[in-house]
Protein backbone atom coordinates (compact mmCIF):
# COMPACT_ATOMS: atom_id res chain seq x y z
CA UNK A 1 0.00 0.00 0.00
CA UNK A 2 0.99 2.88 -0.67
CA UNK A 3 2.12 5.51 1.87
CA UNK A 4 1.11 9.41 1.48
CA UNK A 5 1.85 11.74 4.78
CA UNK A 6 -0.48 14.67 4.12
CA UNK A 7 1.17 17.55 5.88
CA UNK A 8 -0.73 21.05 6.55
CA UNK A 9 -0.37 23.82 9.02
CA UNK A 10 -3.18 23.37 11.32
CA UNK A 11 -6.19 20.81 11.75
CA UNK A 12 -8.74 22.91 11.42
CA UNK A 13 -7.27 24.22 7.71
CA UNK A 14 -7.46 20.13 7.10
CA UNK A 15 -10.85 19.83 7.88
CA UNK A 16 -12.32 23.18 6.12
CA UNK A 17 -10.09 22.94 2.90
CA UNK A 18 -8.80 19.15 2.53
CA UNK A 19 -11.01 16.70 3.97
CA UNK A 20 -12.38 15.74 0.46
CA UNK A 21 -8.96 14.65 -0.87
CA UNK A 22 -7.41 12.77 2.33
CA UNK A 23 -11.19 10.81 2.20
CA UNK A 24 -11.02 9.79 -1.49
CA UNK A 25 -7.05 8.82 -1.06
CA UNK A 26 -7.58 6.46 1.75
CA UNK A 27 -10.55 4.92 -0.32
CA UNK A 28 -8.57 5.00 -3.37
CA UNK A 29 -6.61 2.40 -1.33
CA UNK A 30 -3.30 4.87 0.02
CA UNK A 31 -2.32 4.61 3.38
CA UNK A 32 -3.01 8.44 4.86
CA UNK A 33 -1.36 9.77 7.73
CA UNK A 34 -2.66 13.36 8.48
CA UNK A 35 0.60 15.78 10.46
CA UNK A 36 -0.64 19.51 11.35
CA UNK A 37 -0.60 21.67 13.98
CA UNK A 38 -3.40 20.50 16.54
CA UNK A 39 -5.39 23.45 17.79
CA UNK A 40 -7.78 21.33 19.15
CA UNK A 41 -9.79 19.45 16.52
CA UNK A 42 -6.82 17.05 16.10
CA UNK A 43 -8.89 14.36 17.33
CA UNK A 44 -11.75 14.69 15.23
CA UNK A 45 -9.72 13.96 12.43
CA UNK A 46 -7.99 10.86 14.24
CA UNK A 47 -12.09 10.29 15.19
CA UNK A 48 -12.45 9.97 11.03
CA UNK A 49 -10.18 6.69 10.85
CA UNK A 50 -6.84 8.62 9.96
CA UNK A 51 -3.52 8.49 12.23
CA UNK A 52 -2.37 11.66 12.99
CA UNK A 53 0.47 13.14 14.18
CA UNK A 54 0.97 16.93 15.72
CA UNK A 55 3.24 19.11 13.85
CA UNK A 56 5.03 21.56 15.66
CA UNK A 57 5.15 24.44 12.98
CA UNK A 58 4.51 28.15 14.01
CA UNK A 59 2.30 28.93 10.92
CA UNK A 60 2.74 32.78 10.42
CA UNK A 61 5.78 33.20 12.75
CA UNK A 62 9.66 33.43 11.63
CA UNK A 63 12.02 32.57 14.67
CA UNK A 64 15.00 30.84 13.24
CA UNK A 65 14.88 28.69 16.21
CA UNK A 66 11.15 27.73 15.63
CA UNK A 67 11.95 26.99 12.28
CA UNK A 68 15.04 24.88 12.36
CA UNK A 69 12.73 22.56 14.83
CA UNK A 70 10.16 22.28 12.28
CA UNK A 71 12.61 21.49 9.93
CA UNK A 72 14.50 18.88 12.50
CA UNK A 73 11.06 17.51 12.99
CA UNK A 74 10.24 16.55 9.47
CA UNK A 75 13.45 15.25 8.81
CA UNK A 76 13.16 13.26 11.56
CA UNK A 77 9.58 12.05 10.42
CA UNK A 78 10.35 11.48 7.25
CA UNK A 79 13.06 9.50 7.93
CA UNK A 80 11.47 7.58 10.51
CA UNK A 81 8.20 6.95 8.57
CA UNK A 82 9.64 6.03 4.91
CA UNK A 83 6.67 7.66 2.72
CA UNK A 84 5.73 7.20 -0.89
CA UNK A 85 4.63 10.73 -1.14
CA UNK A 86 4.57 13.68 1.05
CA UNK A 87 1.63 16.19 0.25
CA UNK A 88 2.98 19.30 1.55
CA UNK A 89 -0.16 22.75 2.13
CA UNK A 90 0.75 25.67 2.71
CA UNK A 91 3.93 28.15 2.17
CA UNK A 92 6.43 26.77 5.12
CA UNK A 93 5.29 23.25 4.84
CA UNK A 94 6.16 23.48 1.43
CA UNK A 95 9.66 25.02 2.67
CA UNK A 96 10.80 23.07 5.45
CA UNK A 97 9.03 19.95 4.15
CA UNK A 98 10.30 20.30 0.31
CA UNK A 99 13.99 20.36 1.79
CA UNK A 100 13.57 17.08 4.18
CA UNK A 101 12.14 14.96 1.27
CA UNK A 102 15.40 16.29 -1.16
CA UNK A 103 17.68 15.14 1.59
CA UNK A 104 16.27 11.86 2.33
CA UNK A 105 15.21 11.52 -1.23
CA UNK A 106 11.27 11.11 -0.74
CA UNK A 107 10.23 9.25 -4.02
CA UNK A 108 6.89 11.38 -4.38
CA UNK A 109 6.18 15.01 -3.26
CA UNK A 110 3.37 17.54 -3.85
CA UNK A 111 3.49 20.82 -2.91
CA UNK A 112 -0.09 22.89 -3.01
CA UNK A 113 0.80 26.51 -2.88
CA UNK A 114 -2.59 27.80 -1.34
CA UNK A 115 -2.05 31.63 -1.77
CA UNK A 116 1.53 33.15 -0.77
CA UNK A 117 0.15 35.62 2.27
CA UNK A 118 1.24 38.33 3.65
CA UNK A 119 5.06 37.25 3.06
CA UNK A 120 4.81 38.11 -0.46
CA UNK A 121 2.17 41.15 -0.14
CA UNK A 122 5.04 43.91 -0.72
CA UNK A 123 6.52 42.47 -3.58
CA UNK A 124 10.05 40.83 -3.53
CA UNK A 125 12.34 41.36 -0.89
CA UNK A 126 15.32 39.60 0.77
CA UNK A 127 12.82 37.07 2.62
CA UNK A 128 11.15 36.41 -0.31
CA UNK A 129 14.21 35.83 -2.50
CA UNK A 130 15.57 33.31 0.04
CA UNK A 131 12.47 31.62 0.52
CA UNK A 132 11.85 31.19 -3.26
CA UNK A 133 15.36 29.79 -3.81
CA UNK A 134 15.31 27.44 -1.14
CA UNK A 135 12.42 25.46 -2.85
CA UNK A 136 13.79 25.73 -6.24
CA UNK A 137 17.26 24.05 -4.34
CA UNK A 138 14.21 21.59 -3.28
CA UNK A 139 12.48 21.17 -6.31
CA UNK A 140 15.35 20.26 -8.42
CA UNK A 141 14.50 16.75 -8.66
CA UNK A 142 11.92 14.66 -10.23
CA UNK A 143 8.86 13.44 -8.31
CA UNK A 144 7.35 16.61 -7.37
CA UNK A 145 4.39 18.16 -8.54
CA UNK A 146 3.25 21.36 -7.62
CA UNK A 147 -0.09 22.65 -7.52
CA UNK A 148 -1.39 26.18 -8.04
CA UNK A 149 -4.36 28.02 -7.88
CA UNK A 150 -3.92 31.34 -9.41
CA UNK A 151 -1.40 32.24 -12.50
CA UNK A 152 0.53 35.19 -10.48
CA UNK A 153 2.00 32.56 -8.14
CA UNK A 154 2.49 30.52 -10.73
CA UNK A 155 4.44 32.93 -12.38
CA UNK A 156 6.23 34.47 -9.21
CA UNK A 157 7.64 30.54 -9.17
CA UNK A 158 8.37 30.27 -12.74
CA UNK A 159 10.49 33.65 -12.58
CA UNK A 160 12.53 32.73 -9.57
CA UNK A 161 12.67 29.27 -11.39
CA UNK A 162 11.54 27.70 -8.24
CA UNK A 163 9.55 25.03 -10.41
CA UNK A 164 9.71 23.53 -14.16
CA UNK A 165 6.70 23.88 -16.31
CA UNK A 166 6.26 19.86 -16.61
CA UNK A 167 5.80 20.30 -12.62
CA UNK A 168 3.30 22.22 -12.61
CA UNK A 169 -0.39 21.07 -12.13
CA UNK A 170 -3.51 23.78 -11.46
CA UNK A 171 -6.49 23.46 -9.70
CA UNK A 172 -9.29 26.64 -9.10
CA UNK A 173 -9.06 26.82 -5.56
CA UNK A 174 -10.07 24.01 -3.20
CA UNK A 175 -13.39 23.27 -4.86
CA UNK A 176 -16.50 23.33 -3.16
CA UNK A 177 -19.68 20.35 -2.88
CA UNK A 178 -22.38 21.62 -4.97
CA UNK A 179 -24.60 19.40 -3.63
CA UNK A 180 -23.97 20.62 -0.28
CA UNK A 181 -23.47 24.16 -1.37
CA UNK A 182 -27.15 24.33 -3.69
CA UNK A 183 -28.41 27.49 -5.06
CA UNK A 184 -30.44 28.99 -2.44
CA UNK A 185 -32.80 32.24 -3.35
CA UNK A 186 -32.04 35.30 -1.47
CA UNK A 187 -34.22 35.93 1.67
CA UNK A 188 -36.90 38.42 1.26
CA UNK A 189 -36.96 39.20 5.20
CA UNK A 190 -35.41 42.46 6.63
CA UNK A 191 -33.35 44.30 7.65
CA UNK A 192 -30.67 42.75 4.50
CA UNK A 193 -27.51 41.03 5.69
CA UNK A 194 -24.15 41.72 4.35
CA UNK A 195 -21.62 38.65 5.06
CA UNK A 196 -17.89 38.95 5.60
CA UNK A 197 -16.40 35.48 6.20
CA UNK A 198 -12.55 35.21 7.16
CA UNK A 199 -9.76 35.54 9.83
CA UNK A 200 -9.62 39.39 11.53
CA UNK A 201 -6.69 40.10 9.47
CA UNK A 202 -6.51 43.48 8.45
CA UNK A 203 -5.45 42.52 5.20
CA UNK A 204 -8.62 40.73 4.45
CA UNK A 205 -10.00 44.06 4.71
CA UNK A 206 -11.87 43.90 8.19
CA UNK A 207 -11.41 47.20 9.00
CA UNK A 208 -11.60 48.54 5.20
CA UNK A 209 -15.56 47.09 6.05
CA UNK A 210 -16.22 48.24 9.09
CA UNK A 211 -15.56 51.68 7.48
CA UNK A 212 -17.49 51.34 4.65
CA UNK A 213 -20.62 49.98 6.70
CA UNK A 214 -19.98 53.36 9.12
CA UNK A 215 -20.20 55.72 5.88
CA UNK A 216 -23.18 54.03 5.45
CA UNK A 217 -24.96 53.99 8.98
CA UNK A 218 -27.15 56.87 8.53
CA UNK A 219 -28.64 55.94 5.10
CA UNK A 220 -28.86 51.98 6.43
CA UNK A 221 -29.08 51.69 10.17
CA UNK A 222 -31.90 49.46 10.72
CA UNK A 223 -32.68 48.37 7.50
CA UNK A 224 -28.94 46.63 6.87
CA UNK A 225 -27.25 44.43 8.98
CA UNK A 226 -23.00 43.83 8.41
CA UNK A 227 -22.45 40.46 9.86
CA UNK A 228 -18.78 39.92 10.01
CA UNK A 229 -17.83 35.87 10.81
CA UNK A 230 -14.67 34.79 11.75
CA UNK A 231 -11.66 34.08 14.49
CA UNK A 232 -9.26 36.18 15.90
CA UNK A 233 -5.73 35.86 14.61
CA UNK A 234 -2.14 35.38 16.15
CA UNK A 235 -0.25 36.98 13.12
CA UNK A 236 1.38 40.35 13.06
CA UNK A 237 -1.30 42.33 11.36
CA UNK A 238 -4.16 40.32 13.33
CA UNK A 239 -6.90 42.50 14.17
CA UNK A 240 -7.04 43.45 17.94
CA UNK A 241 -9.95 41.94 20.35
CA UNK A 242 -10.57 45.42 22.15
CA UNK A 243 -10.64 46.99 18.26
CA UNK A 244 -13.45 44.54 17.07
CA UNK A 245 -15.58 45.26 20.43
CA UNK A 246 -15.31 48.70 20.21
CA UNK A 247 -16.35 49.04 16.17
CA UNK A 248 -19.00 46.48 15.93
CA UNK A 249 -22.21 47.08 18.17
CA UNK A 250 -23.80 43.71 17.43
CA UNK A 251 -26.72 44.88 15.92
CA UNK A 252 -26.00 47.31 12.65
CA UNK A 253 -22.25 45.78 12.42
CA UNK A 254 -22.23 42.08 14.47
CA UNK A 255 -18.99 39.95 14.99
CA UNK A 256 -20.00 36.52 14.79
CA UNK A 257 -16.47 35.46 16.25
CA UNK A 258 -15.56 31.63 14.89
CA UNK A 259 -19.11 29.90 13.14
CA UNK A 260 -19.18 26.42 11.72
CA UNK A 261 -22.28 27.35 9.98
CA UNK A 262 -21.35 29.35 7.42
CA UNK A 263 -23.60 27.55 4.77
CA UNK A 264 -26.49 28.60 6.63
CA UNK A 265 -25.36 32.12 7.30
CA UNK A 266 -24.63 32.27 3.61
CA UNK A 267 -28.22 31.40 2.78
CA UNK A 268 -29.61 33.87 5.45
CA UNK A 269 -27.82 36.67 3.48
CA UNK A 270 -28.19 38.57 0.86
CA UNK A 271 -24.64 39.94 0.14
CA UNK A 272 -21.31 39.00 0.14
CA UNK A 273 -18.21 41.60 1.08
CA UNK A 274 -15.20 40.66 1.16
CA UNK A 275 -12.30 43.57 0.64
CA UNK A 276 -9.21 40.95 1.04
CA UNK A 277 -6.13 42.21 -0.25
CA UNK A 278 -4.08 39.40 0.92
CA UNK A 279 -2.50 36.97 -1.19
CA UNK A 280 -4.90 34.51 -1.66
CA UNK A 281 -5.19 31.14 -3.42
CA UNK A 282 -8.86 31.74 -4.42
CA UNK A 283 -10.82 31.88 -1.05
CA UNK A 284 -13.15 29.41 -0.15
CA UNK A 285 -15.45 31.96 1.16
CA UNK A 286 -16.25 33.31 -2.29
CA UNK A 287 -16.21 29.81 -3.62
CA UNK A 288 -19.62 28.91 -1.38
CA UNK A 289 -20.53 32.45 -1.75
CA UNK A 290 -20.92 31.59 -5.42
CA UNK A 291 -22.21 28.27 -4.51
CA UNK A 292 -25.02 29.69 -2.95
CA UNK A 293 -25.64 32.26 -5.13
CA UNK A 294 -25.19 35.70 -3.50
CA UNK A 295 -23.65 38.66 -5.44
CA UNK A 296 -20.08 39.52 -4.13
CA UNK A 297 -18.05 42.53 -3.75
CA UNK A 298 -14.38 41.97 -3.47
CA UNK A 299 -10.81 43.65 -4.38
CA UNK A 300 -9.14 43.40 -7.86
CA UNK A 301 -6.54 41.51 -6.01
CA UNK A 302 -4.64 38.11 -6.16
CA UNK A 303 -6.71 34.81 -5.85
CA UNK A 304 -10.35 36.79 -5.42
CA UNK A 305 -10.14 37.70 -8.92
CA UNK A 306 -10.62 34.57 -10.32
CA UNK A 307 -13.82 34.43 -8.39
CA UNK A 308 -15.59 37.36 -9.71
CA UNK A 309 -15.74 38.62 -13.17
CA UNK A 310 -16.72 42.49 -12.92
CA UNK A 311 -20.14 42.68 -13.33
CA UNK A 312 -21.42 39.52 -14.08
CA UNK A 313 -21.92 37.87 -10.46
CA UNK A 314 -20.22 40.49 -8.37
CA UNK A 315 -18.00 43.71 -8.22
CA UNK A 316 -13.99 44.43 -8.31
CA UNK A 317 -13.27 47.13 -6.51
CA UNK A 318 -9.72 48.50 -6.14
CA UNK A 319 -7.92 47.40 -2.45
CA UNK A 320 -7.84 49.30 0.20
CA UNK A 321 -10.53 51.50 -0.69
CA UNK A 322 -13.75 52.01 1.59
CA UNK A 323 -15.49 54.27 -0.39
CA UNK A 324 -15.44 52.17 -3.68
CA UNK A 325 -16.92 48.90 -0.79
CA UNK A 326 -19.21 51.33 0.50
CA UNK A 327 -20.57 52.56 -3.16
CA UNK A 328 -20.73 48.85 -5.04
CA UNK A 329 -22.57 48.04 -1.82
CA UNK A 330 -25.28 50.58 -2.34
CA UNK A 331 -25.56 49.48 -6.08
CA UNK A 332 -26.63 46.30 -4.70
CA UNK A 333 -28.61 47.20 -2.13
CA UNK A 334 -31.03 49.24 -3.98
CA UNK A 335 -30.83 46.76 -7.14
CA UNK A 336 -32.84 43.18 -5.52
CA UNK A 337 -32.93 42.07 -9.14
CA UNK A 338 -29.54 42.57 -9.57
CA UNK A 339 -28.37 40.95 -6.69
CA UNK A 340 -30.78 37.79 -7.93
CA UNK A 341 -28.63 38.07 -11.48
CA UNK A 342 -25.73 38.39 -10.10
CA UNK A 343 -26.36 35.07 -7.82
CA UNK A 344 -27.85 33.04 -10.61
CA UNK A 345 -24.73 34.31 -12.32
CA UNK A 346 -22.18 32.97 -9.56
CA UNK A 347 -23.87 29.79 -9.57
CA UNK A 348 -23.35 28.78 -12.87
CA UNK A 349 -19.08 29.68 -12.49
CA UNK A 350 -19.08 27.74 -9.14
CA UNK A 351 -20.49 25.02 -11.23
CA UNK A 352 -18.36 25.56 -14.15
CA UNK A 353 -15.30 26.30 -12.71
CA UNK A 354 -15.19 25.21 -8.92
CA UNK A 355 -16.79 21.61 -8.30
CA UNK A 356 -14.83 19.19 -5.45
CA UNK A 357 -15.03 16.93 -7.80
CA UNK A 358 -12.69 18.70 -10.42
CA UNK A 359 -9.99 18.77 -7.44
CA UNK A 360 -10.28 15.54 -6.27
CA UNK A 361 -9.83 13.83 -9.89
CA UNK A 362 -6.77 16.04 -10.25
CA UNK A 363 -5.34 15.02 -6.85
CA UNK A 364 -5.89 11.41 -7.56
CA UNK A 365 -4.38 11.40 -10.93
CA UNK A 366 -1.00 13.00 -9.12
CA UNK A 367 -0.49 10.60 -6.36
CA UNK A 368 -1.05 7.44 -9.06
CA UNK A 369 1.37 9.42 -11.37
CA UNK A 370 3.95 9.76 -7.95
CA UNK A 371 2.89 6.18 -6.46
Amino acid sequence: MTKLLFIVNEDRFLLSHRKDIVLEARRSGYDVTVVAKDTGQLRTISDMGFRVIDLPVDPTGMNPVNEMRTLGFLLSLYRREKPDIVHHVGLKNILWGGVAAKLLNIPGVVDAVSGLGGLFNDGENTITKVVLRIIRYSNEREGVKVIFQNDEDKTIFLNAKAVRHDQIEFTKGSGIDLEEFRYTPEPKTEPLKILFTARMVKEKGVTDLIDAANMLKDRYAGKVKFLLCGRLAANASAIAENYMLENCDGDYICWMGQRDDVRQLLEQSNIMAFPSYYREGVPKSLIEACAIGRAIVTCDSVGCKDVVDDGVNGFLIPRCSPQALADRLVTLIENPGLRRQMGMNGRKKAERDFSINDVIDTHMKIYDRLS
